[in-house]
C-alpha cells in the first residue's frame, strides 16, 4: 500500500503558521515579482481567484474582500518543507520525497495495526510537529494514492483522509473523476480521450489496452495498469539526476541597458553554477534567452535565445559566466524593452566521470589550470556558505543581486536570525 501525503496549500499554510490571524481570512501568496497566484486558501478559491491569475485583473476583488496578499517567501516554505518530510521520515520505512510539498510512503506491513488509525496519526503527528495541515490518500498504487488523495482535499466528509483498501472501492472513486483529473493524464490526452468518449478515470480503466498503449504509449498502458491496482510505478528512494539546471526571473521594470541586462545574466549564470557543483556535475552547453513582454506591441515583441557549446566541461563560474556572456552579445538587440532573462546549463554528466580523463592535446586549458579553478571554486563556495551568499563574487556579477519585487514578503522566520520570533513572558 502507497500513502502520498499532500500539504494543503502549502505557501499559505505556512505564513499562517507564524501570523495565525490569517486564519478564517482569504489569502493568496503571489509568483515572482508579485504577478500571479501561486497558492490559495480557501476562502480565496471560493472568491474564484483562480490559480496562476494575473492579481492586477483581479485589484477590485482582492481590495473588496481584504485579501491578504504575500510575496512567494521560498526560503521560510523551503525549511518548512524539510520539517514535515523530516517528520514524515521517522514514521514510515521508506519515503519517495516527490515535491517540496508532497511525498509517498510505503506502507506495505501496517495492516496489521490498523492502517486507517495510523495513517489518521502520522496527519495528526505532521499538524503538531509543523503546523502544516495535510491530506493522505491511501491505495494500492501510486496513481490510486494520487486519486484517493484529491477525494480526501475535495470531500470534507473524509476528514483529510481517503482510503481505497479493494478494486470495487477504487472503480467507485474512479466513476466520479473525469479522466483529465488522473495523475499523469495531460491536457491533450484529455482532449483526445474526451473525443473519443473516455470521460472519467474509470472509463480509462475499463479502455481496450491495445488501444490504450496504441494512442497513449507506454505511460499511458503504465496509467491504466495502476488504476486497475496493478504497481507499475515503485518508490523513488533515489532523485535521479538532473538533466539541466536553469535559473531565471522577470524584472520588475523593463531593462533596455545591455550593461544592466549583462548584470542580470552574470548573476544568473553565477546562480546555475553554484547549483551545478552542488549537484555534483558537469556542464557542457549554456543557453541564453532573454524576452520582451508578450503584452508588446507586435513589432517590438522579441524572444532571442542561443546555445554555446563549452570546450571543455565545466562548473567554474567563471568560464560559465564567460560563455552566458558572449552568448549574451549575439542576441541582444538595442531599443528593446526586455522583462525576462534566463541561463540553461545542459549537457550534464557527473565530476565522477570525468575524474580518470587523459589530457586532451584540444583542450583549451592545460590540466593544472583545471586543478586551480577547482579549488578556486571551493573556496569561493566554502566562504559564501560560511558568510552568506554574495560574499565573494565576480565583478560582473551586480552587488546587490538581481532581486525581484516582493512588496509583500514575509520575514524569514525560520532561516534568518534577523527575523526569529520573541516571546516575551512577564514574570
Amino acid at each position: 500500500m502507497f500513502a502520498l501525503v499532500d500539504c494543503n496549500n502549502f505557501y499559505v499554510s505556512c505564513e499562517r503558521v507564524f501570523n495565525p490571524g490569517l486564519n478564517g481570512r482569504p489569502v493568496v501568496v503571489l509568483s515572482n515579482n508579485d504577478g500571479c497566484f501561486i497558492s490559495r486558501s480557501n476562502e480565496a478559491k471560493a472568491l474564484g481567484l483562480p490559480m496562476g491569475g494575473p492579481a492586477f485583473r483581479f485589484r477590485k476583488t482582492l481590495e473588496a474582500h481584504r485579501v491578504a496578499l504575500y510575496s512567494a517567501n521560498f526560503a521560510l516554505y523551503g525549511d518548512m518543507s524539510s520539517r514535515v518530510m523530516n517528520t514524515l521520515a521517522a514514521l514510515a520505512p521508506s519515503m519517495e520525497v516527490y515535491s517540496i510539498d508532497e511525498a509517498f510512503l510505503d506502507m506495505t506491513g501496517f495492516e496489521r495495526i490498523g492502517l486507517e488509525t495510523y495513517v489518521r496519526s502520522i496527519r495528526h503527528r505532521v499538524r503538531r510537529d509543523t503546523g502544516i495541515p495535510v491530506s493522505i490518500g491511501l491505495a494500492p498504487t501510486k496513481t490510486l494514492a494520487k486519486l484517493a488523495n484529491r477525494m480526501a482535499k475535495k470531500n470534507p466528509q473524509f476528514e483529510g483522509v481517503c482510503i481505497l483498501p479493494d478494486r470495487e472501492a477504487a472503480r467507485r472513486a474512479m466513476a466520479s473523476m473525469e479522466v483529465g483529473d488522473v495523475w499523469g493524464i495531460g491536457r491533450r490526452h484529455t482532449e483526445f480521450l474526451n473525443l473519443n468518449g473516455v470521460r472519467t478515470a474509470l472509463d480509462l480503466a475499463d479502455a481496450p489496452p491495445a488501444w490504450v498503449r496504441k494512442h497513449l504509449h507506454i505511460t499511458g498502458a503504465r496509467v491504466q495498469a495502476e488504476l486497475n491496482g496493478d504497481s507499475c510505478l515503485p518508490l523513488e528512494l533515489v532523485r535521479p539526476p538532473k538533466q539541466s539546471i536553469c535559473t531565471s526571473r522577470s524584472f520588475g521594470s523593463a531593462v533596455t541597458d545591455e550593461a544592466a541586462l549583462g548584470q542580470a545574466v552574470a548573476h544568473f549564470a553565477t546562480k546555475c553554477a553554484l547549483k551545478l557543483r552542488g549537484e555534483g556535475e558537469l556542464a557542457a552547453l549554456v543557453t541564453v534567452f532573454i524576452c520582451t513582454s508578450p503584452f508588446e506591441q507586435k513589432h517590438r515583441r522579441y524572444y532571442g535565445t542561443r546555445t554555446a557549446s563549452l570546450l571543455l566541461a565545466t562548473q567554474d563560474t567563471l568560464a560559465i559566466v564567460r560563455a552566458a556572456a558572449a552568448v549574451l552579445g549575439d542576441i541582444f538587440k538595442p531599443g528593446l524593452s526586455y522583462k525576462k532573462a534566463g541561463v540553461i546549463l545542459g549537457g550534464l554528466a557527473p565530476v565522477a566521470a570525468t575524474e580518470l580523463r587523459q589530457a586532451s592535446f584540444f583542450d583549451p586549458e592545460p590540466l593544472q589550470v583545471q586543478e586551480t579553478s577547482s579549488k578556486l571554486m571551493q573556496a569561493l563556495d566554502a566562504v559564501n556558505s560560511r558568510y552568506g551568499q554574495g560574499t565573494l563574487r565576480i565583478a560582473a556579477d551586480a552587488g546587490t543581486g538581481w532581486k525581484q519585487r516582493q512588496e509583500k514578503l514575509s520575514p524569514h522566520y525560520t532561516t534568518s536570525w534577523d527575523d526569529i520570533i520573541e516571546v516575551r513572558v512577564d514574570s
